[in-house]
């Protein structure tokens, strides 16, 4: 693992035994996991790339025992990873050597759905997918949806503020969660939110969404159900350029239209799903536009006549409109499978996550690009191109050495480069420990001073999911801890804060 983590607390280490029978003892039996064969499958999430067996891990089944495990933890100087089902792919929940794994996973229920006020309250290890199907006989269902839904669970979805190919029109998570209850490193339990459509003071909802782990362990999340669409048709636009394409999703949007949905593929992703799924993608064009409209029948028809008459304005050589909803699915399913699908290009890909202003597609587009050449390393764009959200895929052999760290290098200059023209490090990954390093590209040190504090206020051992985030050198600063070695602090150029 090419990337420092926290130094493990030897004490802790030397405690082991004794920390387990006490958690033992608090969750049962075969909710403790202990010995390094059972740990093996809990070593990483999502960014694959990164390995570290937990000390320990801990299945809680109740709020007790999710409040007693963070409480006992607090008590003795424990350090807490907590994890949903480890989708995260920028190593949100990536264990540490002395840390207590906390796995939701068995949080799964659905507690209440209140078709009046259309919402559903559920505990933070319930799909992303199956709160839709539990509503969708009554017509309703829950808008974000990232390409992981079928796996990937709430309480991920609330740490990473995870979005999906429809967040362009319907918002992010944090514009469908309307209330969370967390418990805090202290055992005590909050709540932010509820079942009304706004809250008085400050908005608490707003900061716990896309905290990532920081700040406290979610156990119920109450979120807004929408009503489905009376109608929805799939657009698929093919162009000889993604320059063109690029132009077009600004044409697009300029027009005022706000499509339900806007993703682009270029022509790497394009061939790679279509032998993966045969969605009956056009593989002869640089790059494909899947464009979403929904609404009444008739405001469809509209929308998706403007958008046609846009993309032949931009040289579309390609135009298909989906005839019926088992096409429309198909048309998306490519989409969804892209990230596996790029499998059959490389034995391993490295998945970025920056957000652009749209206007500067076709600038970023070309420099990753050249980028790749520069690199070495093939590239295939699959992004969410209605609100610049980029999701270049660097392709990599990890038994070729050297070549994962080529991968993070260009990963580096992808992400620097989104926030040199305007944009920001991640759209819905999160920062997790792949885009730690980077915070100082964005943020000064004012900016993360104040970071530090909320966090803080919060967590004030600074026992939560440590190691994420934060930048390590600037936090061990922070807490007044730099490390001496030979009488000399190493970088004794750099300023201390």
């Amino acid at each position: 693992m090419s990337l420092a983590q926290p130094a493990p607390d030897q004490d802790v280490l030397s405690r082991r035994s004794t920390i387990a029978a006490a958690l033992r003892a608090i969750v049962g039996v075969d909710s403790l996991i202990a010995s390094p064969e059972a740990l093996k499958p809990f070593e990483s999430d999502g960014l694959t790339a990164y390995r570290q067996p937990p000390m320990l891990a801990v299945l809680p089944q109740t709020r007790a025992q999710v409040a007693q495990v963070l409480r006992y933890c607090f008590e003795h100087g424990v350090r807490v990873v907590p994890r949903g089902s480890g989708t995260s792919l920028s190593g949100g929940a990536l264990p540490l050597e002395d840390a207590v794994l906390l796995v939701m996973s068995k949080f799964s229920c659905i507690l209440d759905i209140d078709y009046e006020n259309r919402l559903a309250v559920v505990e933070p290890g319930v799909t992303n997918l199956a709160i839709t199907r539990a509503v969708e006989a009554r017509g309703l269902y829950y808008a974000p949806d990232p390409s992981s839904q079928i796996a990937c669970s709430i309480g991920g979805n609330v740490a990473e503020n995870s979005g999906g190919v429809h967040c362009l029109k319907y918002g992010l998570t944090t514009n469908n969660v309307l209330g969370v209850e967390m418990i805090l490193m202290t055992g005590e339990t909050v709540r932010f939110g509820g079942g009304a459509l706004d809250s008085a003071g400050y908005d608490l909802l707003g900061l716990v969404v896309g905290s990532e782990g920081l700040l406290g362990v979610v156990t119920e999340v109450t979120v807004r159900l929408l009503p489905a669409p009376e109608a929805a048709r799939a657009l698929l636009i093919g162009f000889p350029s993604v320059e063109a394409a690029g132009q077009c999703v600004a044409d697009i949007i300029g027009a005022g239209v706000i499509p339900a949905g806007m993703e682009m593929m270029d022509r790497k992703a394009v061939v790679a799903a279509e032998a993966f799924i045969g969605a009956g993608y056009p593989t002869d064009v640089a790059a494909l536009l899947i464009v979403e409209v929904d609404g009444p029948e008739e405001e469809c028809g509209h929308l998706a006549a403007l958008i046609e008459g846009l993309s032949l304005r931009n040289g579309a050589t390609e135009f298909r409109t989906s005839r019926n909803e088992a096409e429309r699915i198909a048309f998306w399913a490519g989409r969804k499978a892209a990230f596996p699908a790029v499998g059959r290009l490389s034995p391993d890909y490295y998945c970025m996550d920056g957000t652009i202003p749209r206007r500067r597609l076709p600038q970023v587009l070309a420099r990753i690009e050249a980028l790749s050449a520069e690199y070495g390393l093939g590239v295939a764009n699959v992004f969410h191109a209605g609100d610049g959200n980029l999701h270049p895929l660097i392709l990599y052999d990890a038994n070729v050495p050297g070549e994962l760290d080529k991968a993070e290098a260009m990963g580096s200059d992808i992400l620097r480069l989104c926030v040199e023209v305007g944009g920001v490090l991640t759209g819905e990954h999160g920062v997790g420990v792949e885009k730690r390093e980077l915070m100082p590209s964005m943020f000064d040190d004012v900016d993360l001073d104040y970071q530090a504090r909320v966090k803080a206020a919060f967590d004030p051992k600074g026992l939560l999911n440590p190691g994420k985030v934060f930048p390590l050198l600037h936090r061990c600063a922070e807490e007044g801890r730099v490390h001496v070695h030979g009488g000399a602090t190493r970088f004794p150029d750099l300023p201390r804060f």
